[in-house]
């Protein structure tokens, strides 16, 4: 008897001080150790929508077209399926080529759900940035100098140093941040700035950014510089609000629009925190299995057990991306918002559509971003590549909520009973590989 509470204080002991060194090893793991095991950053090859075109580039199967001023900027967003549409103009200098930027020469932004492209007037390079399934937010910069074998260059510390912190969940990714910009750009740090998300009002938005399109009596910060520090004043507030036209700040022909379309940067701020978190919960998810088999192994356990801790670290990343997904705590909007471009409609029409063409993309501007408050990311590569774990707890989740009218407290009262029925019906028509129980009809069940 005595051996056997000896050997389980022994076991136990082992357990605590196993405990004690993979808690914190998991901890810094979520927090910056994306380099280790089993994520690898830099040292993994990436598999995204801008290695398959440089591909495609080196055997022939691609061509990239240079021109005098926007030098590879159209072929680029041609071969890679961006819509010109989607541009956003940002005259803070905030970016890696800031010394190119200013309010009468903004740096243009272009996107769709898997890459970012920016450029710079006269810059010496665009920048872009891939969602990566594996890898998060993957940065890459392509010469503007004409060249017989155009190559993108894959960037890692230059572009983590900012991309890859707390405000992105300590995984790479994108920041999307309003400032108060001087009248040459420079961001008047003093004065704070705001990172910016769809939770974010709209009065505090778009510092250090051009917006085009109406939004009734709401503010916000673009369209203007501002002068002083602690408490900034606007060089003239009352032309910042309400543009249709910016032919004012800067020549328009040195774009491909002349539209910073107030419907793209609502889009973009949604999408680029919602990639942030699904990042999150992909590298969280598998560091969380792989310290539970590096711990069984330790222990001798079976391959196959499983610990309520890695439970418990599983749900710590995928919670908050559940939350994002279905848009709690949204701000909502006070008056609707009219875009100036083609984008609205052109979002809109991308799909899928479900037998009665309702979307997961369908822009509302009225009172929200989305007519149905679920993103249409649950549709990307990143969230098809979640690993099992990550996926079995978030439609997990998803059904729960969507079925349970009064059992999910604040957090999901925004869904309306209409809401959820309609985000019921588009999903499972509209997305494969849903868990058997998504299928069935009779509202309020649970998930197994």
């Amino acid at each position: 008897m005595l051996l056997s509470n000896n050997r389980t204080c022994v076991v136990a002991c082992a357990l605590a001080a196993l405990a004690g060194l993979l808690v914190p090893h998991f901890a810094r793991a979520q927090a910056d150790n994306y380099e280790a095991e089993p994520i690898r950053y830099s040292k993994s090859t990436p598999d995204n929508i801008v290695s398959q075109l440089q591909r495609r580039l080196d055997t022939d199967k691609s061509q990239l077209k240079f021109e005098d001023h926007f030098g590879y900027l159209r072929s680029v967003l041609r071969e890679l399926g961006v819509s010109p549409a989607t541009q956003t103009l940002v005259f803070s200098k905030t970016s890696l080529q800031r010394q190119k930027i200013a309010p009468d020469a903004p740096r243009s932004l272009y996107f769709n759900d898997d890459v970012y492209v920016g450029m710079c007037q006269a810059g010496d390079v665009l920048e872009i940035s891939a969602v990566d399934p594996q890898l998060g937010a993957v940065f890459y910069t392509l010469d503007q100098v004409e060249s017989g074998r155009p190559q993108f260059v894959r960037q890692t510390d230059n572009c983590t140093t900012c991309h890859a912190s707390s405000h992105t969940h300590g995984v790479p990714g994108h920041t999307i941040r309003s400032v108060f910009a001087d009248a040459e750009g420079y961001p008047i740090l003093a004065a704070g700035t705001y990172r910016i998300d769809q939770t974010s009002p709209l009065e505090k938005r778009w510092g250090g950014w051009y917006v085009t399109g109406t939004h009734g009596k709401q503010t916000h910060l673009g369209n203007v510089a501002y002068r002083g520090a602690a408490t900034p004043k606007p060089i003239d507030d009352k032309n910042g609000l309400n543009r249709t036209t910016l032919c004012e700040e800067f020549d328009a022909g040195g774009f491909l629009t002349p539209h910073s379309d107030i419907a793209a940067l609502m889009v973009l701020e949604h999408q680029t925190e919602a990639q942030n978190l699904l990042t999150h919960a992909s590298f969280g998810t598998r560091q969380a299995v792989y310290y539970e088999a590096e711990l069984n192994r330790e222990l001798g356990e079976p391959a196959t057990k499983r610990w309520a801790s890695t439970d418990s670290r599983i749900k710590s990343v995928c919670e908050p991306l559940v939350r994002y997904l279905l848009m709690s705590e949204e701000a909502l909007l006070e008056d609707p918002l009219v875009g100036t471009s083609s984008f609205a409609a052109e979002f809109s029409k991308q799909g899928p559509h479900d037998s009665r063409g309702r979307s997961l993309r369908e822009l509302d501007l009225k009172r929200r971003l989305f007519k149905y408050p679920l993103s249409y990311l649950i549709y990307s590569k990143p969230f098809d590549a979640l690993p099992a774990e990550a996926h079995a707890y978030i439609y997990r989740r998803l059904w729960n909520v969507l079925h349970s009218a009064d059992a999910d407290g604040r957090e999901f009262r925004h869904l309306s009973p209409a809401d959820r029925r309609a985000i019921v019906e588009i999903v499972c028509d509209t997305k494969a590989g849903l868990p058997d129980y998504w299928k069935r009809p009779a509202a309020g069940d649970s998930a197994p």
